[in-house]
């Protein structure tokens, strides 16, 4: 069984690191730079950056934040914001992305998760999922959760499966930030019809919530942001408590 991972998340806007409530009602987290620096050297398993409102004001994620960001971490680094075509992933490759993270673009052309797979390997290819329950079904939300779309989530994420996605990060937009766990039920029956891994996101609170995720969802990963960046989790004890709870974890 391969070994569960643990996330953090850098939202990024105005090159500081923010993080809100389903969404809105953002607040200053710190330095994006240091808080890599950090997580890189708590153990984390990996790193997400998303400029979060790149696609949203319709330009390109910032590569120089993005350069001075990877120069801090020894891990395998995803970046997502505003990649529309072959060119915004290469430079974002070049900028020192292992991954890159497409949500708004991949709706909106999902021809686009075929050629980023076709040139650079499903393993680059990270879609992220932004996704909201109304009237019982749950839909696809783009622009950073501005923009209801019609797609109901398990279409969406099965058809991107099997254009070459490599993995998918699902958040829930009616759990993020509040701390009150992660949507549960939801991400097993979206696990159940995987056969790539499955990124949990939104909720996660205490340590507990991590365990709950691996154990109830079998997600292989979980990701968050607040509880990391303000000091209420910290990673070496995360980990440790996954451990006594027999969750392999790096």
């Amino acid at each position: 069984m391969l070994a569960k991972r643990i996330i953090p998340c850098l939202d990024v806007k105005d090159g500081r690191t923010v993080k809100g409530v389903n969404f809105v009602d953002l607040r200053d987290a710190g330095d994006p730079v240091e808080l890599a620096w950090q997580y890189s050297r708590q153990g984390a398993d990996e790193l997400v950056f998303l400029d979060i409102t790149a696609t949203h004001e319709r330009r390109k994620t910032t590569t120089e934040l993005v350069k001075a960001v990877a120069r801090q971490v020894n891990i395998p680094f995803t970046i997502g914001g505003g990649i529309n075509d072959l060119r915004d992933a290469d430079i974002l490759l070049h900028s020192g992305a292992d991954k890159i993270s497409i949500n708004s673009a991949a709706v909106r052309n999902p021809n686009l998760i075929d050629d980023l797979a076709a040139a650079f390997g499903i393993q680059f290819v990270v879609v992220a999922v932004d996704t909201r329950r109304i009237d019982g079904k749950n839909y696809i939300h783009l622009n950073g959760g501005r923009l209801k779309t019609d797609i109901e989530t398990e279409d969406w994420i099965k058809e991107a499966e099997s254009r070459g996605a490599g993995e998918i990060l699902l958040t829930s937009m009616d759990h993020d930030g509040t701390k009150n766990g992660f949507d549960y039920d939801f991400l097993k029956r979206i696990n159940d019809i995987l056969s790539i891994p499955l990124i949990a996101s939104g909720g996660a609170g205490h340590q507990q919530h991590f365990v709950d995720v691996f154990r109830y969802s079998d997600v292989d990963a979980a990701l968050a942001a607040s509880v990391f960046h303000y000091g209420e989790i910290r990673i070496p004890a995360l980990k440790k408590e996954l451990r006594r709870n027999d969750i392999e974890v790096r």
